[in-house]
């Protein structure tokens, strides 16, 4: 059996390399002068591969169609992942906090080097060319047409990610191939995308980066709250991003200016009555002080002109004359920090897309098309997302390897 796979990215690769291990031929066509290049940055260049958890722990991170992966994780699961790259591959991994998993040399090129080693092993065919169409005969996909060129196989997989990070090749080429055999495309949209929020607040932290901190999002429509989380953001010059708010951006569904509320509780571990009573503490042993200079040991010094702005209280103010009522809206600001988003940050920002092929159209026991034989999908082009910690990264091999398994069945 000869696959032919169109991307070189994680999944391609991954497909490729399972492929290989059963003994047949793969024709991989990559528009880019080296595979993996998204690969490479992710985990901010450290690559993180997977996410050491359990199947329901897994789907509760996976907000976009998590039942469709029910096959795929079954069948490879993130232990699988983890034994394939360090027994199969011979890449050493860690988990760290969250259970992420990362290859101990905090190489995101490591992760890319075993995996063009194994391709380099077997009967794996790499041409550069952007394939302009899938070719089909008698219903069936038999290969496609790139750069003048047909290169022609039993099966295709459609592997070439989604639309963020344009630059590394992920350009939503992936979802007008499946769209001229008559797939539906569910529109792509950013997640985990850092967000832009009104005000002067954030570009007046520009920066600052919280940890432990306990985050809510409210839909301002219906004051419900949407999303909640703990952990590390981070202010920028037009909002927020950080992991908090990569995850938080899966559920601002429909975005719209305004529609979206984040509220930051900046002291998570101490109740209103008990960051009452360590403001007055703080303030007793200040007690001559102005207001503005009595918070340097609650607050990062950069936080400190903001919050005195922004409670209404005079900055030159000697904090034993603040009265309890004000004391109290300083309690509640520092409990309920608010910030209202603009909207998302561009698709090519976005770590990931949200959207794609839509699933209700792909066989979840094998990724291939249910309206054209010999097609099958892994990784991004599907609309299918999860949340930021390795969750992506795991999608993209257990799709692909499950479409790899049924292709290495045709006859």
């Amino acid at each position: 059996m000869k696959a032919v796979i169109v991307g070189g990215g994680a999944a391609g690769m991954m497909a490729a390399c399972k492929l290989l291990d059963e003994g047949h031929a793969v024709q991989i066509v990559e528009r880019n002068d080296r595979m993996g290049r998204k690969l490479a940055i992710t985990g901010k260049g450290r690559c993180n591969l997977t996410n050491n958890c359990d199947f329901k722990a897994f789907l509760e991170n996976v907000p976009t169609n998590p039942k469709f992966l029910y096959g795929a994780l079954g069948n490879f699961p993130p232990s699988a992942t983890m034994s394939y790259f360090e027994n199969e591959l011979g890449l050493a991994l860690k988990t760290e906090r969250g259970n992420r998993v990362f290859p101990v040399s905090d190489k995101a090129a490591d992760v890319i080097k075993a995996m063009t080693a194994r391709l380099a092993q077997g009967d794996c065919r790499i041409e550069q060319r952007k394939v302009e169409e899938i070719l089909v005969k008698d219903g069936r996909a038999v290969g496609v047409r790139a750069g003048g060129r047909s290169f022609e196989g039993d099966a295709v997989l459609l592997a070439t990610g989604g639309a963020s990070y344009p630059l590394t090749g992920s350009d939503g080429s992936g979802y007008k191939l499946a769209k001229a055999l008559g797939h539906e495309i569910i529109a792509p949209k950013p997640s985990l995308v850092p967000v832009e929020c009104y005000g002067h607040v954030c570009k007046a932290l520009q920066g600052l980066s919280l940890k432990n901190t306990a985050l809510s999002l409210y839909n301002t429509e219906s004051e419900k709250k949407v999303f909640e989380d703990f952990g590390e953001l981070l202010f920028t010059h037009f909002g927020l991003s950080g992991p908090m708010i990569l995850s938080s951006s899966a559920h601002m569904k429909e975005m719209k200016a305004g529609k979206y509320r984040i509220e930051l509780d900046l002291k998570p571990a101490l109740s209103e009555e008990q960051l009452d009573k360590r403001l007055l503490a703080d303030f007793s042993q200040n007690i001559n002080k102005d207001f503005a200079n009595a918070l340097g040991a609650l607050l990062p010094s950069k936080m400190i002109p903001v919050i005195v702005s922004l409670s209404g209280i005079d900055p030159a103010r000697k904090v034993h004359s603040i009265k309890k009522e004000e004391r109290a809206e300083l309690v509640r600001l520092l409990k309920h920090f608010r910030l209202t988003v603009k909207g998302f940050r561009p698709i090519a920002e976005a770590i990931v897309t949200s959207g794609g092929v839509n699933v209700k159209e792909v066989n979840p026991k094998t990724m291939e098309s249910k309206l054209v034989k010999g097609l099958y999908f892994a990784g991004e082009v599907l609309d299918v997302d999860g949340y930021t910690g390795g969750f992506n990264l795991q999608i993209a091999f257990a799709t692909a390897v499950l479409a790899a398994k049924a292709m290495a069945e045709i006859e």
